[in-house]
Order: C-alpha cells, then sequence, then structure tokens
C-alpha cells in the first residue's frame, strides 16, 4: 500500500497546540516561534480544507474536525516516543489501548491483567472505562470491550461471555420481598436500557408497572446506588461477585434475563498489530 506524504512537522504543530490551545505555548514547547507553529496549522487546515481552530481573543477552539483529529495524533505520537525510548532502550515496548465497560473492567478483567502482564511482560497496556459509548477511531483505541448485541458500525465483534441481568439491593431491601410482584411497591434503578426492567418483569410473569427511579449511565455506578439502599438494581451478579460475596449486595430472585452480551471490538479497518494479536489470544483463551 502507498501511503501518503504526512506533513509531520505541520501535524506536530497542531497536536501541541490542540494540547495547550495556544500558539505561544506550543512554540514554547516546540522551540520555534509562535509564527511558525501558526503558519504550519494554517498549512495543515489548507490541506485538509477545513478549519481545526476557532481563533480567539484569548487563545483558541477546536473545532469539530480538530477535536476529531487531536486524540489520533496525540496516541500516534506516544506511540512513536514509546517505541523509540524502548528501542534505544535495548527493549522495545509495545502500547496497547483497550476501552471497557466499567463493570467488566472490575468484574472480570482487573482479577485477571496480572496473567497477562506476566505472559506478555512487553506489551504496555492502557487501560480505560468507559459506559458502552465508545469511539474507536477518535479515542486511538485498539480494542473495546462492550455489552451489547454484536453489531456496531464498521467494527468486528467476537463474543467474549453472556451477563444475564438480575436484580440486586441490600440485605434490609430483600427482607420486604417475597416474590417479583413485590417490586412494584419499592424504587428500580434503571440503565440507559430502557427495556430491561420491562424484560425481567415478563419474564416474571408480572405485569410491567410505570417505570420511574433514578437512570444511570454506568452499571456500577446503579449497583453502588442499590448498595446505599436507594432501591433495587437490575445488574449482572455475575460481575459484582465481590458485592455478593461480601454481602453488601443479594438476590432476592434467581430470576435472570439475558438482554446482551460482552464483546471484545476493533475496526474493521485496523491492521491486528502483534500486541493486539497477544491480547486477543489471552481474552479468548482465558
Amino acid at each position: 500500500m502507498v501511503r501518503p506524504h504526512l506533513p509531520l512537522n505541520a501535524l506536530r504543530a497542531f497536536e501541541a497546540s490542540a494540547r495547550h490551545l495556544s500558539f505561544t505555548r506550543a512554540a514554547i514547547e516546540l522551540c520555534v516561534t509562535q509564527a511558525a507553529v501558526s503558519h504550519q496549522v494554517k498549512a495543515l487546515e489548507t490541506r485538509l480544507g477545513v478549519q481545526l481552530f476557532r481563533r480567539l481573543p484569548r487563545g483558541l477552539a477546536l473545532t469539530d474536525e480538530g477535536v476529531t483529529l487531536q486524540p489520533a495524533l496525540a496516541e500516534s505520537f506516544d506511540r512513536i516516543a514509546e517505541l523509540f525510548e524502548g528501542i534505544a532502550g535495548g527493549e522495545a515496548t509495545q502500547l496497547l489501548s483497550v476501552a471497557a465497560v466499567g463493570t467488566f473492567a472490575t468484574g472480570w478483567l482487573l482479577p485477571r491483567l496480572p496473567t497477562f502482564r506476566a505472559a506478555h511482560p512487553r506489551v504496555d497496556l492502557r487501560l480505560f472505562t468507559n459506559n458502552n459509548r465508545v469511539d474507536l477511531a477518535g479515542e486511538g483505541l485498539d480494542y473495546a470491550i462492550r455489552f451489547g448485541d454484536g453489531a456496531w458500525h464498521a467494527t468486528q465483534a467476537v463474543p467474549l461471555m453472556a451477563a444475564p441481568l438480575t436484580p440486586l439491593c441490600t440485605p434490609a431491601m430483600a427482607r420486604g420481598l417475597g416474590e417479583p410482584r413485590d417490586l412494584l411497591g419499592v424504587s428500580l434503578l434503571r440503565s440507559y436500557r430502557a427495556d430491561e426492567w420491562t424484560r425481567w418483569f415478563e419474564a416474571a410473569g408480572v405485569a410491567v408497572p410505570p417505570l420511574r427511579g433514578p437512570v444511570f449511565d454506568s452499571s456500577l455506578a446503579m449497583a453502588e446506588a442499590a448498595m446505599q439502599g436507594a432501591g433495587v438494581a437490575l445488574a449482572p451478579a455475575v460481575m459484582l461477585g465481590r458485592a455478593i460475596d461480601d454481602g453488601s449486595l443479594v438476590r432476592p430472585f434467581a430470576l435472570e434475563v439475558v438482554t446482551g452480551r460482552y464483546w471484545l471490538t476493533w475496526l474493521t479497518s485496523r491492521a491486528p498489530s502483534p500486541a493486539m494479536t497477544a491480547f486477543h489470544g489471552w481474552i479468548m483463551g482465558t
């Protein structure tokens, strides 16, 4: 594949300016004049045919195009710097950026990471957590572990595991829950996926009530609210084993519903690096 000529000096000037939101501070970092930085950025904007910054009376603001470009450049320059340092030190490392939904990260991935590090000591893993909304390209990620049906645009996905949802609450609240219909009298903590409680009540044979109560964009935050007695969460018990084991949360009912599963995802256009291949093999075999 013939790669286009990249204006590296201009890209470097843009990345520094985007971090500082200042041509002057970028110039100090790069040991050039402010005029040189401004000229390089302007040349890059001309080449791309878009404006990357809005010039304000006191500094700069990124345009939508600038916001899209900046994280990918920052990640690329970080990788180059780390590879350069590794090679110069006689021990090259490979950077791997992985995002995971918080429940999977804390409930499954973190306890097992020591085995990955032991097997692949030269892979420098960067782990980011998210609430299932992630931009692989914009955030410069190699992989994202998500919950859902596996259908994400321009993305490859392989299933990792199911995570059935079940009601979870404090032991004190559970004492008042003898049968599923008793849930109609308590606060139901909800995720942004609006159909989850509906599907659980349908599986329990209970007419679906009007759903009220706080909505969370993170199952971890929802589980924490349940532990504090704010209501009953519908969450994956398999990912909250520590809270269940120590008695902070209990399962008032055994009934579970499957609304999706965890998937390992990556961009279809992304050629796998050795670090990606190592992580893929490890997580699929664990």
